[in-house]
């Protein structure tokens, strides 16, 4: 039976749909109209409008690490693109599969230099693992399945199909189906056994993880840890982690280079799981940015692009893990603190409360770390980190995970500052009617960039230095700014309010901000 006549992108909606992709976060302009047409006349494809770019693309991140499949994105032309960089950043970073569709000029109008001309492709280059343009309707659908393959590539990759205007609008007949998935790398014999005899060596070992800890890959590394007697730690910054009661517990490299280095102290052997070798965020004058220990023997276990799971399995077996359980956590929910508002008491009310299967987006800053300690022995949840270190990720990021997991609730751990990069995704979260918390940490200052200015070695700042760091004159007032948004807020002094306000909105359903002031 012939195709039926349809729009390029009506081709390439339907073509999103049948390889899985169902979700649509976008921001469009002019040249992608007859994209917003053809989402509009399927009835398959759920679009989630933001109102800047950087929701759009953070908001695909965090659906793509909880769902494990692209949602694409809709952007407009270069500029477009560019607003949405940072979060796509962090989400190469994190290996998240995305499909980003970003419109352009016509093929005939490029030539012309109009306004909002620009060298889409490049811009896409700086942040995507693959990168095409669309030059015809009759290959958009093709172009469109090329996309979703890529992006589904192990781990996973963020992907950009440009798609000028008239490749959108001319009709077309062609159709694609689905491309195979891509295989993970196979497992390597020879990694596996040096891991493995470095690990019977006896010597101190450590194995460095990254990548989606999943519940499955952490039993397996406790299980040849234990067996073993070496260490296993995660990286700093880790997409997606799954821990609490009934899971094993993943201890994190220290963010602080010294302390890092500290914690590697003595490792004669550095086995590399999906990820590289230490260094740290950046360099700093007289210190150390390469953590490995001297006289320490890396070896790479896994790539990113490998089968994790095939040769974590491998190792175990080659180690003789059979008999060996993982230490599993218990549920210790802990005590609710009275008085002073603080990070710690927020982190007591949160492990508290948290419910059964929630999903925390942490991008405290400063304020964030004791959540982290506290929730080891909370209720099963899982965990997403800012991986590439772009603020603006949190509130973005909880609003596509809460789209990818219905009847889930997602706890937003926020700090003030970088809340303020990405603030228009609660507008979102409340048209979508998401069952999200927002907890924002109000200390009126980037905390994290009053640490660094010592450490940089720019000491004694004077007022004028300080007052790039410090969010007063006039102080935020969150609760407004997220009511002006159709989000209902609460503003807290005290443990015992913080205490009585999360535990109402985890079981209120839609969206519900809690403005600590600490």
């Amino acid at each position: 039976m012939a195709e039926k006549d349809r729009s390029g992108a009506e081709s390439l909606v339907q073509t999103f749909v049948d390889t899985g992709v169902n979700v649509c976060f976008a921001n469009p302009g002019t040249s992608e109209m007859h994209f917003v047409a053809a989402l509009d006349s399927n009835p398959d494809m759920r679009c989630v409008l933001g109102l800047f770019e950087g929701v759009v693309t953070g908001a695909a991140d965090g659906y793509g690490r909880m769902k494990g499949l692209p949602a694409a994105t809709l952007l407009h032309l270069g500029p477009g693109l560019g607003n949405g960089l940072a979060n796509l950043h962090n989400a190469k970073k994190a290996r998240t599969p995305i499909v980003n569709v970003i419109g352009d000029h016509a093929t005939y109008h490029r030539k012309y230099d109009a306004p909002l001309t620009s060298d889409v492709e490049g811009i896409s280059k700086t942040v995507c693992h693959w990168v095409k343009v669309s030059e015809s309707a009759d290959t958009v659908a093709a172009d469109g399945a090329l996309a979703v393959q890529a992006a589904l590539t192990p781990p996973g990759q963020v992907t950009s199909l440009i798609l000028p205007a008239d490749t959108a609008w001319n009709r077309t007949r062609a159709s694609a189906a689905p491309f195979p998935r891509v295989a993970p790398r196979p497992v390597s014999g020879a990694a596996v056994d040096a891991a493995a005899k470095v690990l019977r060596s006896g010597e101190p070992c450590v194995l460095l993880c990254n990548g989606h800890l999943t519940s499955e890959r952490t039993e397996l590394l406790d299980r040849i840890s234990k067996r073993t007697g070496a260490r296993w730690l995660g990286d700093t910054f880790i997409p997606r982690m799954q821990r609490g009661a009934g899971r094993v517990d993943t201890v994190r490299l220290p963010y602080f280079g010294e302390q890092a280095a500290e914690v590697l102290t003595g490792t004669k052997h550095l086995i590399i799981v999906s990820s590289q070798p230490p260094i740290t965020f950046f360099a700093y004058p007289d210190k150390p940015n390469w953590l490995t220990p001297e006289g320490c023997a890396l070896y790479t276990l896994v790539e990113r692009e490998g089968d994790v799971d095939g040769a974590l399995a491998a190792l175990g077996e080659a180690v003789g893990i059979k008999d060996t359980p993982p230490n599993i956590m218990k549920l210790e929910r802990p005590g609710l603190m009275s008085g002073a508002l603080n990070p710690l008491s927020i982190a007591a009310a949160v492990a508290h409360h948290l419910p059964e299967h929630a999903v925390v987006v942490e991008e405290g800053g400063m304020s964030g770390g004791p959540s982290v300690q506290a929730t080891r022995t909370a209720a099963p949840h899982d965990w997403l980190c800012l991986t590439g270190g772009s603020i603006g990720y949190g509130i973005p990021c909880a609003t596509g995970a809460a789209v990818a997991c219905p009847g889930r609730r997602v706890v937003n751990l926020q700090a003030d500052g970088s809340g303020m990069y990405t603030v228009q995704g609660l507008w979102t979260q409340a048209r979508e009617q998401l069952d999200v918390t927002t907890v924002i940490f109000a200390n009126r200052k980037y905390a994290i960039l009053q640490v660094e200015f010592g450490r940089v070695g720019a000491h004694n700042p004077g007022p004028k230095a300080m007052s790039m760091l410090d969010l007063t004159r006039p102080e935020l007032d969150w609760v407004a700014i997220a009511k002006g948004m159709g989000v209902p807020g609460r503003r807290v002094n005290t443990a015992d309010e913080f205490n009585r306000a999360f535990a109402e909105s985890v079981v209120t359903p839609g969206p519900f901000l809690i403005e600590a002031i600490i």
